[in-house]
């Protein structure tokens, strides 16, 4: 059964207005900086890893808009806690879900009435859904606006690039070979659409023993960089694996506040410094 969205939200139609074109671009010019989350594979924490870095960087005092453009599995609301619908302004400009003083979230999940019900759509329509996500809400001035993607070079991330010229590319990767055949993929892409590889996060990068506190590379070591450092990109950083952020995701908790002092919290700080340096 393909789901509904929101009586109130005209998604993947023309609402009220301006053309939908023209209302991106003037959404997209009140935002400095754009970077496109994506994956050549599913299963590497991509997801994860654009709602850490985005609260890393609202948690330095930058505006930041985080938008989940995975039509079919958003996961980001769940992920931070968040739960209602959608609003709209006088404007008939759908209003961001605050996180934080700093942060605002757009998804899918939000514009639907039940959760669990499949999203069966065609390209064409998602390509409308996440044009009105960026010209038909009302983001403000920001500082970096952080875009989840689905994984793979599919429609959502090929949507990004047609509409959001100047976005950058982060690309995550866990270390084993499989993942990273499927990183040379999504590099491949952003060649093909001019879209810039800004870096490349190696995430699951080794487990500290909690019993011997030895680190143990369950998922292989070192990949990431070796792929960074092949292709001439530059290497953001590594991501250690950490149990607890899988509970954290879970139950809706930011990981950062939870565990301030993890090598987790200091390894994304860290890439978050590379960034707005």
């Amino acid at each position: 059964m393909t789901q509904k969205p929101h009586s109130k939200v005209q998604i993947a139609g023309r609402m009220p207005g301006p053309d939908p074109d023209e209302s991106a671009r003037q959404s997209l010019k009140k935002i400095t900086h754009k970077f496109l989350v994506m994956s050549g594979k599913g299963g590497v924490g991509k997801t994860s890893v654009s709602v850490n870095l985005a609260i890393a960087l609202a948690q330095k005092g930058h505006k930041v808009g985080l938008l989940d453009v995975d039509i079919h599995g958003p996961d980001i609301p769940r992920m931070l806690g968040l739960s209602g619908m959608l609003k709209i302004d006088g404007d008939h400009k759908m209003i961001p879900i605050p996180y934080s003083e700093n942060l605002k979230v757009i998804s899918m999940e939000s514009l639907v009435q039940n959760r669990d019900e499949a999203i069966i759509w065609r390209g064409p329509v998602k390509h409308s859904a996440i044009r009105q996500f960026i010209g038909d809400v009302d983001w403000g001035d920001l500082d970096y606006l952080i875009i989840d993607s689905p994984p793979g070079t599919g429609d959502e991330p090929l949507t990004i690039a047609q509409l959001v010229p100047d976005a950058k590319a982060v690309i995550v990767t866990t270390p084993q070979e499989v993942a990273l055949a499927d990183i040379r993929k999504s590099i491949s892409f952003c060649k093909n659409v001019n879209m810039h590889v800004y870096g490349i996060i190696e995430n699951m990068s080794g487990f500290t023993c909690p019993h011997c506190n030895k680190m143990v590379d369950i998922f292989g070591a070192g990949g990431g960089k070796k792929t960074a450092l092949a292709y001439e990109i530059p290497f953001l950083g590594k991501i250690p694996f950490d149990p607890q952020m899988v509970a954290c995701a879970d139950q809706g908790v930011a990981f950062q506040q939870k565990f301030a002092d993890s090598p987790i919290t200091t390894a994304f700080h860290q890439i978050i410094q590379k960034i707005t340096s």
